[in-house]
């Protein structure tokens, strides 16, 4: 029997030694430490149908992102020219081509590995190759586009390009290592051994490919492997707050040189950070410890998402339980092309927010840089005793609903028709209220049986169509528009929150569309008002910015109207569970 079992165990361990020869090494993985601050990477390589819907998502987001390209580099060109130039290098690879060309183009394998992380704060990017030389030809073309070569430096026999940013004293650097690009943010003077570990000629003591965090994160919140998220706030805010992170560092130093000049402030002063702004930003990480994001479903129809908040322990007790008796809240089914329901439960809330202002202003930061956030505190505990009078300290939530929206043409105001839903623990009051404030609402009757009344001439003539309102045993409903009278009764039946649910959004790809169309109509009316009143003022040179300008604008619309055309249907919750907030989302793809 005894060598039976240890057969068995000798057996055991010789798979899970087998198992752990097959990890591969030089995976990007391998060379993150395991305590960054932060990481994105995959877990797992993308399966042929998974990876086409993934970059028909990015090659929609693509003009949009490009047109944001473009402006960073015109706000920085002022301060940084020749960092804006290289920003604008960099946009010009991708001009015109879609994102898998992109990478073909430049020798990255869209069927590999990658991994972004901190290296203390500084970002570090990993990503594998399938062509070294194509990646070289990129930087080359990049160096073109530029109009001069970046730097080239060394460590031992391992080169690397670098570019300096005198205005933020920080240094990008590229490299091909091994079958790897790596790309880097570091400060203009890193060291030997962090511009060692970055390049991966030295491993950190402890990786993150060994430790499992990120396998065990995806594990416990449900995310797929294609691609993990996490922002560890409990690592990386003090580590800000200290002063000695390297790339903090070189930032604050090159904004306290920038302030110098202005102001005469000699530079030393202002680098002088407390022991105390430690401490205070290990108590603030402590409430929100940890972010992480992930997706649960990726299809060619179907993109799903997952964020989790983590909260303290106290923050979720007061929440994670709660039901919120909002109408609609709870439903599972829209019934509307928009509809947005927030619990708002004030009661709680001010209870809540009352201890948080009373642990503050009992124990205060004493950090100069949060002096605000003493102040903000200490005047929120009696704005919470305010929110106690009625109506507001009644109110359990909010809820919209809209039927149709139509832009309208020109400066006229947008024609719609819906529900609004006011969740209360005193609907009576609320309408008495209301009509002590509008006298033409007084000849009203409303029973708490959720049946609709018309609204008198002189107050629907203000929505230009019929309206009704309408009162449940915790809720009161607006409905503006033919036949919403009868949605109006059904929308204070609907099912109220879930235990923690705290929102619910439903938004169609039309209305999505709509909204876009409305928001450029309005952008065009603003900026020919603009160009109007500064025609006589202004400069060729003005006149050129103001026309780029335009283009920009006009392409991330056009991007964000061919992304919108691609949705049929997007749905996001948001609750607290007993270990934080938890944000979902769901897109439906024509």
């Amino acid at each position: 029997m005894r060598s039976t079992t240890r057969t068995l165990a000798l057996a055991f361990a010789g798979l899970l030694l087998a198992a752990c020869g097959h990890k591969d090494k030089n995976a990007p993985l391998a060379f993150v430490p395991a305590d960054t601050p932060y990481v994105v990477a995959n877990l797992d390589v993308l399966d042929d149908d998974t990876r086409a819907a993934l970059l028909a998502q990015a090659d929609a987001q693509l003009p949009a992102e490009l047109a944001q390209l473009h402006a960073a580099a015109d706000e920085m060109a002022a301060k940084d020219p020749d960092s804006a130039n290289l920003l604008r290098a960099f946009a010009k690879e991708l001009d015109g081509k879609n994102i898998e060309s992109f990478a073909q183009n430049a020798g990255l394998d869209l069927k590999g590995y990658s991994a972004l992380y901190g290296l203390g704060l500084a970002p570090v990017l990993r990503f594998q190759l399938s062509d070294a030389n194509a990646f070289d030809a990129f930087v080359g073309r990049l160096e073109a586009a530029y109009g001069k070569k970046l730097d080239v430096a060394s460590v031992g026999k391992q080169s690397y390009r670098r570019h300096v940013s005198a205005a933020t004293g920080t240094e990008l650097i590229l490299a091909v290592v091994g079958k790897q690009a790596v790309a880097a943010i570091l400060p203009a003077d890193a060291s030997q051994p962090l511009l060692r570990q970055a390049l991966g000629l030295d491993r950190p003591a402890k990786n993150l490919q060994d430790d499992g965090r990120l396998e065990k994160l995806a594990k416990a919140k449900g995310y797929q492997k294609w691609a993990v998220g996490e922002l560890d706030l409990a690592r990386a805010l003090p580590l800000a707050a200290s002063g000695k992170d390297p790339l903090f560092g070189a930032l604050f130093k090159a904004r306290a040189q920038a302030e110098s000049a202005k102001t005469g402030e000699p530079v030393a002063n202002q680098l002088q950070i407390p022991a105390s702004c430690q401490a205070d930003a290990t108590r603030i990480a402590s409430r929100v410890p940890e972010l992480s994001f992930g997706y649960t479903r990726l299809e060619a129809k179907h993109q799903d998402m997952r964020w989790d908040v983590a909260l303290a322990s106290d923050i979720t007790q007061a929440f994670n339980g709660l039901t919120v008796e909002l109408p609609g809240l709870g439903a599972t089914q829209p019934s509307s092309p928009f509809e947005f329901f927030l619990g708002l439960p004030v009661a709680q809330l001010r209870t809540f927010w009352s201890a948080q202002a009373d642990a503050v202003v009992a124990n205060p930061f004493t950090c100069p840089a949060l002096a605000d956030l003493n102040d903000g505190f200490a005047k929120l505990g009696p704005s919470m005793q305010k929110a106690a009078i009625p109506p507001f300290g009644d109110l359990l939530g909010v809820g919209l609903s809209l039927d149709s929206f139509t832009p309208g043409n020109g400066s006229a105001m947008p024609q719609f028709t819906g529900r609004l839903v006011l969740g209360t623990s005193n609907p009576a009051g609320l309408l008495a209220m209301g009509q002590m404030m509008t006298p033409a609402l007084a000849q009203l009757k409303l029973a708490s049986d959720g049946k609709p009344v018309a609204l008198p001439p002189t107050l629907a003539n203000m929505f230009g169509q019929p309206a009704w309102l309408a009162m449940g045993p915790k809720s009161l409903g607006l409905g503006i528009g033919a036949g919403e009278d009868a949605r109006l009764a059904d929308a204070l039946k609907a099912p109220a929150g879930n235990a923690g649910q705290m929102l619910r959004m439903h938004l169609s790809g039309q209305m999505y569309l709509d909204w876009i169309n409305l928001m450029q109509q309005k952008a065009d009316t603003l900026t020919a008002a603009a160009a109007a009143l500064a025609k006589d003022e202004s400069g060729a040179q003005d006149q050129a910015d103001k026309a780029a300008g335009d283009a920009r604008s006009k392409a991330q619309f056009d991007a964000m109207r061919a992304q919108a055309a691609r949705i049929q249907d997007m749905d996001a919750e948001a609750r607290v569970d007993s270990q934080g907030l938890v944000i979902t989302s769901e897109t439906t793809l024509k």
